[in-house]
């Protein structure tokens, strides 16, 4: 009961803001010494709660996760064991679209532990976020990175390259039951080993099937590497393509540009000349019309003289 409680204890001060964990452990660390005063239970217990550690700020963005957001870690958990299917069964293709995957919800699941963090107060930066999608991307690759991960007591980052499991010395606090509540009561049954044994083993929770040799795994991973090799250069050559055509497409528009710039100012140049020689035809015929009116006078004042000398005697 004594594990189980310290772990619930460090599960509650590892999801804390990171600045409170020191005063917060110190005040849980008075709270369970004060419980029943004088048993040497709570005076271990209370012991054991000052001594928990400090986790890393990776570490502590990761334990957020799993506190706040379990559902996160589980479903890169579930994404691990297929990948781990398929690499049993040397299934490049599947392994290809499993890895498309992972990156995808790793990305997603990086996300969503910076959110967390900031909701408590403290900016992840660029390296520290490549800390957490590391220990997350362990966690997809060995069994007992998975528990250590979901148990929100990761003390520290956790790495893997894929071929050997995941160095979990020192990774976990509380490690006796690092795992029990993520992966159920199998894996709370086997915390119970004979002394002696590196207390983390309790997460493992079945004998693992034998995994291909090296050799296997290097083959099934040359020709995954050789495949994506073969799509990336498609793509490039797609790519290429595409830019020529675009290139084609740009100088053939800025030919037409051109010409509809040049056919533009001639309009223009047009445009003035008609203008100039529209005005010139509105002076002329504003001249002639005061011209015909000045001879319609004339020719009144001439009728009017014929008019007065048919009236006059000779």
């Amino acid at each position: 009961m004594g594990e189980r409680e310290l772990a619930a204890i460090a599960g509650r001060l590892y999801a804390l803001p990171f600045d409170d964990f020191v005063t917060a452990r110190a005040a849980a660390a008075k709270e369970a010494a004060g419980k029943v005063p004088g048993t040497a239970e709570q005076r271990a217990l209370a012991a054991d709660v000052r001594s928990l550690p400090k986790p890393s700020v990776a570490a502590w963005t990761v334990n957020l996760v799993a506190a706040l957001q379990p559902e996160t870690l589980r479903e890169l958990v579930r994404l691990g064991q297929s990948m781990r299917a398929a690499q049993s069964a040397l299934d490049a293709a599947e392994l290809r679209r499993l890895g498309q995957e992972r990156r995808q919800s790793l990305s997603a699941a990086v996300k969503a532990a910076r959110a967390l963090a900031e909701q408590q107060g403290r900016k992840i930066s660029a390296a520290i976020a490549t800390e957490v999608e590391q220990t997350l991307r362990a966690a997809t690759a060995d069994e007992g990175a998975a528990a250590a991960v979901q148990s929100g007591r990761l003390l520290r980052t956790l790495s893997a390259d894929g071929v050997d499991v995941v160095d979990l010395a020192g990774a976990v606090a509380v490690p006796a039951v690092a795992g029990a509540e993520a992966a159920g009561p199998r894996v709370a049954a086997a915390s119970q080993q004979p002394a002696g044994q590196p207390r983390l083993s309790a997460v493992r929770q079945e004998p693992r099937r034998p995994a291909p040799s090296a050799r296997e795994r290097a083959r099934a991973l040359l020709r995954e590497a050789e495949e994506a090799a073969r799509s990336a250069a498609a793509e490039a050559l797609r790519f290429s393509e595409e830019l020529a055509a675009a290139t084609t497409a740009e100088a053939r528009l800025a030919e037409e540009a051109q010409t509809l710039r040049e056919q533009l100012e001639r309009t223009e140049e047009d445009l003035k000349a008609a203008r100039k020689r529209r005005e010139a035809a509105a002076a002329r015929a504003q001249q002639s019309v005061r011209a015909a009116a000045k001879e319609r006078r004339n020719e009144v004042l001439a009728r009017e003289r014929v008019l007065r000398l048919g009236n006059t005697p000779e």
